[in-house]
């Protein structure tokens, strides 16, 4: 897929589904595909792991025919095992590739990757300018505002970033210091946008639809980056894209399909005791904000079994269907990690 016909496909629907650890595997990125979203990326893959032939490693990779446009995000330190990634990426069929300057995990940045090369704008241009000679499909890259509060340089980034021939730059409005601590500066996501000779992605604290076409129309941005929004309601994509779009298509909120569909995905590629894990993972997540969420949560985690497991499911969410839940976009167990 060529720069040009990425970037229609983004016009045509602004709202990316984020790159989650441990969370954005190849079932969910398809079951999202098929809830709404745009582009969809996976989880931050070691160019290092692939160098050496990791099969853990080339098993984040995988995708599904359905998810196209694809892209895989890459992180490492290494010139060289990044531009070698990349045309690994470019043999997959995958869409783009995209780099990752915004893990802020204390094992990636420690050695030079992650939101740690953001630190150093002669290196950004080196990985950029490596990665970019490395690959004819479209590199994108993701980035914090910045290291710390003082060396906020999300405009510099972007300024190199259109020089070394990059299709967007995504911004998650926090700096690596602030961790998922207070809230995404949307405003300086906008300053960056205005200044900006490259399409930008927003990113972060996007918990409902009305929230994403706000930070969407306010901020300029040519796209937004939804991660722990669809964790707590996984129709938000076919939400935003109703209103971006200014339909009124009927949306089947019915948590029973979700929950079905979810498991059938996770069927094709990975075991029953990971089936288990991931849909006690969801099931948590979406219970957020509903009568006796806590409890739920608390409890579901101690079923060791399918069957037991879809029933405590069904059991709980079948009353829910007509109800609206709380807002809970303050909730610290969806904080860490995600979006």
């Amino acid at each position: 897929m060529n720069q040009e016909v990425l970037l229609n496909l983004l016009q045509q629907n602004p709202f990316a589904l984020a790159p989650m650890a441990g969370i954005s595997d190849r079932a969910f990125r398809t079951f999202m595909r098929q809830m709404g979203c745009g582009v969809v990326f996976t989880e931050l893959v070691s160019a290092t792991g692939l160098k050496f032939s990791s099969e853990k490693t080339r098993r984040l990779m995988e995708f599904d025919p359905l998810q196209h446009p694809v892209g895989i995000q890459l992180f490492g330190e290494d010139l060289d095992h990044l531009a070698e990634a990349a045309k690994i990426v470019e043999q997959m069929g995958a869409d783009l590739v995209d780099l990752n300057f915004g893990c802020p995990v204390p094992k990636v940045v420690k050695k030079g990757g992650g939101s740690a090369v953001l630190k150093d704008l002669t290196q950004v241009q080196k990985v950029f300018r490596k990665v970019r000679k490395a690959t004819a499909i479209p590199l994108t890259v993701k980035i914090r505002t910045g290291w710390d509060e003082s060396s906020r340089n999300s405009k510099e980034v972007t300024q190199v970033a259109y020089d070394e021939g990059l299709t967007w730059v995504t911004i998650h409005g926090r700096t690596r210091a602030a961790g998922y601590s207070g809230s995404a500066d949307w405003d300086y996501i906008t300053e960056v946008k205005n200044n900006a000779r490259i399409p930008i992605i927003g990113n972060g604290d996007l918990t409902t639809s009305s929230l994403a076409i706000k930070r969407l129309t306010s901020s300029g941005c040519e796209g937004v980056m939804i991660g722990r929004g669809c964790l707590k309601n996984p129709w938000i994509f076919q939400e935003a894209k109703n209103k971006f779009l200014h339909q009124n298509l009927p949306i089947e909120r019915d948590f029973l399909k979700v929950f079905e569909s979810l498991e059938e995905h996770y069927g094709k590629c990975v075991s029953e005791k990971i089936i288990l894990l991931q849909l006690k993972k969801f099931a948590a997540w979406f219970s957020s904000g509903y009568p006796e969420a806590s409890n739920f949560r608390k409890k579901i985690f101690n079923l060791q079994d399918l069957t037991s497991l879809k029933l405590f499911i069904k059991e709980f969410y079948t009353p829910l269907k007509d109800q609206v839940p709380l807002d809970t976009s303050g909730e610290s167990f969806l904080m860490g990690g995600h979006g």
